[in-house]
């Protein structure tokens, strides 16, 4: 692994356990054992080094909602998109993590503005073309209530419950979602 992607991986760690305001460049420096120069050359800043741990992020998500389409049915698609999500929110819980810390916190919200309106489009444009081929007359409404669903588990899953039941929600889910 190069520094750069050594730092982004430390630096979202960081941010992800002690957010964002909390964590000061000097405490990622010590972490990765580098200079703080380092960081400059790569990051220009502590804002830098942010909205490039959540490209990242999004690339990942972006990942995720990669389904072949024209082979499966929308339910089909459907159960991918479902196993496909709760497989990363248990394997990268840190990513998930960082990402319900950065889009709910004013100072890290802001920052990354763009980016989030970016992603949250791409969410909602994957989620209603699946929608699509079920009802099209419903689907953004649809659409947004599976995503606000999915949204929930994870707050859930990542911040509320330490013994939250999350292969009984995946079960759950799927059986909802798949079988309409």
């Amino acid at each position: 692994m190069d520094k750069r992607e050594e730092l982004i991986r430390i630096a979202t760690s960081l941010f992800s356990e002690r957010g964002f305001e909390n964590t000061p460049l000097s405490v990622v420096c010590e972490k990765a054992n580098v200079s703080k120069g380092l960081i400059s050359h790569h990051f220009k800043s502590k804002n830098g080094l942010l909205r490039e741990i959540f490209i990242k992020t999004t690339e990942l998500i972006i990942e995720m909602n990669q389904l072949d389409q024209s082979t499966k049915t929308a339910h089909e698609q459907l159960k991918a998109l479902l196993e496909s999500f709760f497989a990363q929110l248990e394997s990268d819980k840190m990513l998930f993590q960082f990402n319900l810390n950065m889009m709910v916190q004013p100072n890290t919200r802001a920052i990354l503005s763009d980016l989030i309106k970016e992603r949250s489009d791409f969410i909602l444009r994957s989620v209603q073309s699946i929608y699509n081929q079920i009802d099209p007359n419903t689907s953004l409404i649809i659409s947004h209530a599976f995503i606000a669903e999915l949204d929930g588990i994870a707050l859930n899953y990542l911040g509320i419950y330490d013994d939250f039941p999350l292969k009984e929600i995946k079960a759950h889910i799927i059986a909802k979602y798949t079988s309409q």
